[in-house]
């Protein structure tokens, strides 16, 4: 099934003016075989099914591997599979590699790949699993060492795509193992490019080539995946060569970047959508919300439409786009680019009217506005805590006094899926390439056995929604499939379920010598670093 529609890819090569000799950010041949990567955001666990957020992603990339892997533009390949096939309407049947050796050299087989699937949705204390990957599988049948069939209550086509996001564990590693035996590296063992050494919350992971690995040779014998989460810190460790690549690029280190004779940036339209999502939760009062006067409400503000639509409409997203991220985002009405599978060019972003906003304000009962906090990371995604503030700026003008509490992604990533928020600011990458990956992990009905809503923080939940989405997941057919998903985007964004900002684009800058194959899902691979020919 189409996934992408061509979206835009570009390396950028910066001009020889910078006066810093080339010599100085050559590597050097000592460190030839090692290669430094400094990502922003933080990675929380080890565990590949603790957290589904990019930076744990990241790291997982390097250790194991997935049945289904994802190219740089979200297009689906062999992996740990080498064929796969529907055998009846709600059966699929996956050939897997043989030869394939786990890091400890014993034989990955079928049942490491139903263990995987046991496992991946039930983490003790995860903040948003992986659930929504594997729910529409009912029983993993083995049908000999290397073929796996996936039995599902109705026809599923999206599920090899879906398993292109669920590491694939060794059963015999991970029993009875709990997530810090994976951060410690006890049950870190994977059949990926790379073997984990050390893995440093907080500030590093330290990774040795597999020499053993299945598939084509990486040339960097030691990778340190250095987590930097300060956007200054980061641009002055590539400047520096304290390290080869970054992601994240700081949209106003970008002019200096480009003039640098010794840096080259490489960029990418993501997937990744920056949204508002209030608290959907309660009914009655609701944590850091308030009347004009300060006092607490005895009914939930978010549960009526006109006021999202209020706030979506007084925020001015194409002010955001240029003068916050600097060019480097899109002002969007809905969660993909343009070209993506389930795109709806229909949908636009709600115009700028804080006429409107206010009008609509007074109708939902609050002509004299709101208070509110408005809470952010500020280590996660490209100013984060910079467009809070703007946006606080914007709903101030309409009645809505904001204030904006700013925290670390570790704390905020906790404290938000606890609910603990009246509003926040967060992102999310479709890296499936196609709507319904938003439609079940955000904004579908948080449901533990259905598997759904695992990263729906703010508990939104609409039975109509949910049931246009499962209709959509199970139409074979591509064309009718799209157009259900497109009819559930609008319908999401007529409710304002989400009240979307803008997509980024994605930048990294590294040094001269090196190339980067850029990609859609903003991971930042070892694998995809190379030297220049």
């Amino acid at each position: 099934m189409p996934f992408s529609k061509g979206l835009r890819t570009a390396l950028l090569a910066a001009p020889l003016i910078a006066p810093l000799a080339l010599a100085s950010f050559a590597l050097a041949p000592a460190q030839a075989q090692t290669l430094n990567i400094g990502i922003g955001g933080a990675v929380t666990s080890a565990d590949p099914h603790f957290y589904n957020a990019a930076p744990n992603h990241t790291l997982a990339m390097h250790v194991y591997d997935y049945l289904v892997g994802r190219d740089a533009t979200a297009q689906p390949h062999p992996q740990l599979a080498e064929s796969w096939r529907t055998v009846e309407p709600t059966v699929w049947e996956f050939k897997l590699r043989p030869g394939v050796k786990w890091h400890d050299g014993r034989d990955f087989t079928a049942e490491d790949v139903a263990f995987t699937i046991a496992r991946a949705p039930n983490v003790p204390n995860s903040p948003g699993g992986m659930g929504g990957f594997v729910r529409a599988i009912t029983r993993v049948e083995l049908v000999d060492p290397l073929t796996v069939r996936f039995h599902t209550a109705q026809p599923h086509p999206l599920l090899p795509v879906e398993l292109g996001a669920i590491s694939v564990i060794s059963r015999h590693a991970g029993e009875n193992a709990s997530t810090e035996d994976y951060n410690s590296g006890k049950a870190a063992i994977g059949t990926g490019p790379y073997r984990m050494q050390a893995y440093r919350p907080g500030d590093r992971a330290e990774l040795v080539r597999n020499d053993a690995y299945w598939g084509e040779k990486e040339p960097w014998e030691k990778v340190n995946l250095r987590f930097i989460n300060n956007d200054g810190a980061r641009s002055a460790a590539i400047l520096s060569g304290d390290v080869d690549i970054i992601d994240q690029v700081p949209a106003s280190d970008l002019p200096r970047l480009k003039r640098d004779a010794g840096i080259t940036l490489a960029e990418i339209e993501g997937v990744r959508l920056i949204y508002l999502m209030p608290d959907y939760s309660r009914t009655g009062e609701v944590p850091f919300v308030a009347d004009h006067e300060g006092k607490p409400l005895a009914r939930n503000p978010f549960q009526d439409v006109r006021v999202r639509r209020a706030l979506s409409m007084a925020i001015q997203r194409e002010a955001l786009a240029d003068r916050v991220m600097e060019g480097t985002a899109k002002p969007t009405g809905q969660w993909l680019p343009p070209g993506t599978f389930g795109y709806n060019p229909a949908v636009k972003p709600l115009a700028y009217d804080p006429n409107g906003a206010k009008a609509l304000l007074a109708e939902a009962g609050f002509p004299r506005g709101l208070r509110i906090t408005l809470h952010t990371p500020n280590d996660r995604y490209p100013n984060d805590a910079k467009t809070a503030q703007a946006i606080a700026q914007m709903w101030t003008r309409i009645g809505v006094q904001t204030q904006v509490e700013a925290l670390p992604w570790a704390s905020f990533s906790v404290r938000s899926n606890r609910q603990e928020f009246g509003m926040r600011l967060s992102g999310w990458g479709s890296t499936t390439g196609e709507a319904s990956y938003l439609l079940v992990n955000i904004i579908g009905t948080f449901d533990r056995d259905k598997r759904t809503g695992a990263s729906n923080s703010g508990r939104y939940s609409n039975p109509e929604l949910d049931a246009m989405t499962s209709r959509a997941a199970s139409t074979i057919d591509d064309a009718k499939r799209e157009k259900l998903l497109q009819e559930a985007v609008r319908y999401a964004m007529d409710e304002q379920a989400i009240l979307p900002l803008f997509q980024l684009v994605n930048t990294w800058a590294l040094r001269k010598g090196l190339t980067y194959v850029p990609r859609m899902d903003e991971r930042t691979t070892a694998m995809g670093v190379r030297r220049e020919k």
